[in-house]
């Protein structure tokens, strides 16, 4: 009887399921469903940094997008045999001694801070701030060391410790806190002890300074010192921590109801998008794998034995497992890539929006048809003009920290900046100068880990950036000086984790082996133009001397 495994995907604005055939990873079904609360805009105060979401918006795509695939594929229910979950991350969520989420509880269904905190709030700088001092001066073990020796505002304990300070009726409330990845698994697992659940590795390790050589997350001590809170909670997290191709349970009765599937179904330990997404196409030593969408996730792994003890300075963390068991898995990546040229296309949409759509000149219908066409060629347009710019052009001089910078280095203080704009500047221009920051910002990290002697031999792009934009994917070529290969799935982070499903329910022996069997295939090779790499490292040269600049100047002001 054939196999099948669910991968479920949740994105920033959206979460995807697909059915996958555990014989060679052919996609079955798929379905994607969008947050309709966020997109509403609730919760979230961008001029803040503020970034929440309900997490009705997440239990609404878990039953909207599985029950959808498996009606759609009209597979016998007994042959779906797992399921594996990813999220983005750090994403947590504060909940009752039950694991519900205070936002599904009296008194807290419209309170901001009850919400899941989304990857992208940064409202905790200066609580992150204070982690990495502390983690200095304490005396003790430095805890940040193995997530690159910064603790980021984006991470586990410094949004937790900034709820607890902006918000006494959280603190009090909250009995935990989980991440998006394992709130979810354990939704649909039978196992429903918080003590006891399985909670992943991966985020663990890489957002909450969980580590086996401490034996586990910070002591008592260290969180005592930032707050009394943070201690209390410890005694209601966890110890242990699990790689995702373990079993976290069976799908409960509950929901095996309302998905239309059975209660053999197992539930996998959950997992991060973009670690997943790299076990989604194949990741091998000395690749580097990219998920370019909003943001982007780099992903590499290597032996313990070439790790051993370094640790690689400025990065998002190195985890045992944390992609693949028995590999240290190494997180890097940038707060915004795609982020960067939504953010401009909404500047340009701008006079649609305040001066087209109220305009008397036309009627309603012809607004709205005018603004949809605008709207669906602003980015196409802009790439077919910028592509035909020549170098020897005077293009501005761009950073990308429109939302900080997650690495090299974190820091999300830091700001976006242009120069060399002039009366010639046209928006083609500075669409160029965008796209260039974030091949830059891409180049600094690849740098960092070949200077800390982690070896990159070749890059796999994958998500929708990747697939969408050969202009990015050649101009990151160039900028790198090396071949860059594309992944043909649409949703690798979902096959990944859907290899993960495959493994835990025994079809597999381990993720090597199912991922080599199921993974993705490429679509796509871009190849560095040798009458264009010189002049990309003329204009990397620029992006450091603005970067060095911008990022002196901010710390000469906080100092002042």
């Amino acid at each position: 009887m054939k196999k099948y495994v669910i991968g479920l995907d949740y994105g920033t604005d959206s979460v995807r399921a697909v059915l996958i055939d555990t014989e060679n990873g052919s996609e079955l079904a798929a379905n994607v469903h969008y947050y309709q609360r966020w997109k509403e805009g609730k919760y979230c105060n961008p001029g803040e940094n503020r970034f929440r979401q309900h997490p009705l918006d997440h239990l609404e795509g878990l039953e909207n997008t599985i029950k959808s695939v498996v009606a759609t594929s009209s597979v016998n229910p007994e042959q779906v045999v797992g399921i594996c979950i990813d999220t983005t991350g750090s994403s947590p969520i504060p909940v009752n001694k039950e694991g519900v989420p205070l936002s599904l509880t009296s008194g807290f269904e419209e309170n901001s801070n009850a919400m899941m905190v989304l990857w992208k709030d940064h409202t905790a700088i200066a609580e992150a701030e204070e982690i990495n001092r502390l983690a200095r001066t304490w005396g003790g073990v430095d805890y940040t060391k193995f997530e690159g020796g910064i603790y980021s505002s984006e991470w586990f304990w410094a949004k937790i410790l900034h709820i607890n300070r902006e918000d006494e009726l959280i603190k009090n409330a909250a009995y935990s806190w989980i991440e998006h990845c394992d709130y979810i698994t354990f939704v649909l697992s039978d196992h429903k002890d918080l003590a006891t659940f399985k909670r992943s590795r991966c985020a663990a390790g890489h957002k909450a300074m969980w580590h086996e050589s401490w034996g586990g997350l910070p002591s008592k001590d260290f969180l005592n010192r930032l707050d009394p809170s943070l201690a209390e909670l410890r005694d209601r997290l966890y110890e242990k921590t699990y790689t995702s191709d373990e079993v976290a349970g069976n799908l409960n009765e509950e929901w095996a109801a309302k998905l239309g599937l059975t209660t053999n179904t197992v539930i996998t330990v959950g997992t991060f998008d973009a670690h997943s997404g790299a076990v989604g196409a194949k990741v091998e030593e000395n690749t580097l794998i990219r998920i370019m969408g909003t943001s982007t996730c780099d992903i590499m792994i290597a032996p313990s034995e070439i790790i051993e003890e370094r640790t690689v300075k400025g990065i998002c963390g190195q985890v045992n497992g944390s992609v693949i068991p028995g590999f240290i898995g190494l997180e890097a990546g940038q707060s915004a890539f795609g982020d960067v040229l939504a953010w401009y296309k909404d500047i340009l949409m701008w006079p649609v929006h305040q001066l087209l759509m109220k305009s008397t000149v036309i009627n309603d219908e012809q607004k709205a048809l005018l603004k949809e066409e605008i709207e669906n060629n602003m980015i196409r347009t802009l790439t077919l003009e910028a592509e035909n710019i020549p170098l020897s052009d005077a293009v501005p001089v761009a950073l990308d920290w429109i939302n900080g910078r997650r690495t090299p280095d974190a820091n999300q203080e830091l700001k976006s900046a242009i120069t060399n704009l002039s009366l010639g500047t046209k928006a083609p221009h500075i669409f160029k100068s965008l796209v260039n920051a974030i091949c830059f910002g891409s180049k600094k990290i690849v740098d960092r880990f070949e200077e800390e002697g982690v070896k990159i031999n070749k890059v796999i792009g994958i998500g929708g950036v990747a697939r969408k934009s050969p202009f990015i994917m050649q101009t990151l070529a160039n900028v790198l000086n090396m071949p860059i290969v594309v992944a043909d799935s649409d949703q690798a982070p979902a096959l990944g984790a859907a290899i993960y499903a495959a493994v835990a329910a025994g079809v597999y022996s381990n993720v090597i082996e199912a991922s080599q069997k199921m993974g993705s295939n490429f679509e796509a090779e871009y190849f560095p133009q040798a009458d264009k790499v010189e002049k990309y490292a003329e204009f990397m040269e620029q992006y450091q001397n603005i970067a060095d600049f911008v990022e002196n100047n901010i710390k000469a002001r906080k100092n002042e």
